[in-house]
């Protein structure tokens, strides 16, 4: 197994939604960071996945579009831009993969019924192994991460650390 992280669309701008999705995305940043350090430790590929839209000026040098500081993501980590809900869609992602000799990827991110799910699927169309770290996932709507976790290949932090071992 050679797996990558992904980051998906933990932005700025998402942290000015409902009180709700907040609090959704702080529990997931936990585990994210949790999962950010273990892939650091093990030299594993990071890919920080950005929802771009011009029209939300979700656009580079708009602060929406960053990382929030409390997101342990990098400027050399990999970065991704998407207009899609699928990362993998007319973007550079699948391409990146192959040449990193990714066979896995391990999904994290915003919005766990949206693009988190579409890159899920994408994933599979590309003959990747999709798995989504459990706690990971953030939404408006609590019974959505449900639901996106039981439908999906899930594995928590302490399995897939001990997977990465």
């Amino acid at each position: 197994m050679k797996p990558a992280l992904l980051v998906i669309d933990v932005q700025a701008a998402f942290f000015k939604l409902s009180p709700k999705t907040v609090q959704s995305l702080h529990e997931a940043i936990e585990y994210i960071n949790a999962a950010i350090a273990l892939f650091r430790e093990k030299q594993l590929p990071i890919v920080c996945i950005q929802h771009m839209d011009e029209k939300e000026k979700l656009v580079p040098g708009e602060d929406g579009l960053e990382s929030p500081k409390q997101l342990t993501i990098l400027p050399s980590d990999l970065h991704v831009h998407k207009t899609y809900e699928n990362a993998f869609n007319k973007t550079a992602l699948g391409e990146i993969m192959r040449e990193l000799g990714v066979d896995t990827v391990i999904i994290t991110g915003f919005c766990a019924e949206y693009c988190v799910l579409s890159t899920y699927r994408g994933a599979e169309d590309l003959d990747l192994t999709p798995i989504i770290l459990r706690g990971s996932l953030a939404s408006g709507i609590a019974e959505n991460i449900i639901f996106v976790e039981n439908i999906n290949d899930v594995v928590s932090y302490g399995a897939l650390k001990k997977l990465l071992e």
